[in-house]
């Protein structure tokens, strides 16, 4: 890590543990969102096809928070500054399933 910077603490949710050694969270040293994940996709590269597209998008179903605030709608979006009290949660959309047949869903 360098002088400049401090480390931002990465949020790693169950299903993208396998790529990230197990971890729950990572700290990186980094000035903004995308270098952060760029940092992170650095260390882990198994991370990088789940986050982002072959253009090198963040993938749609991927949600990405800094502190409770949704990147997308930040004015500067990933290229929003990070500090050492900063949290970038990454969150997967779930998507809802069907009822199995002769089940009913919740609340019908």
């Amino acid at each position: 890590m360098t002088a400049r910077n401090k480390p931002v603490t990465i949020f790693i949710p169950t299903p993208l543990r396998p790529f990230a050694a197990g971890q729950d969270a990572v700290e990186l040293d980094a000035p903004t969102v995308a270098q952060a994940l760029e940092a992170l996709t650095q260390s882990h590269p198994d991370l990088r096809k789940h986050l982002f597209t072959s253009e090198g998008k963040l993938r749609a179903f991927v949600n990405l928070y800094l502190n409770d605030e949704d990147v997308r709608y930040l004015p500067e979006k990933e290229a929003t500054a990070v500090t050492a009290t900063d949290t970038l949660s990454i969150i997967p959309s779930i998507a809802g399933g069907t009822c199995r047949p002769g089940t009913r869903a919740f609340g019908a």
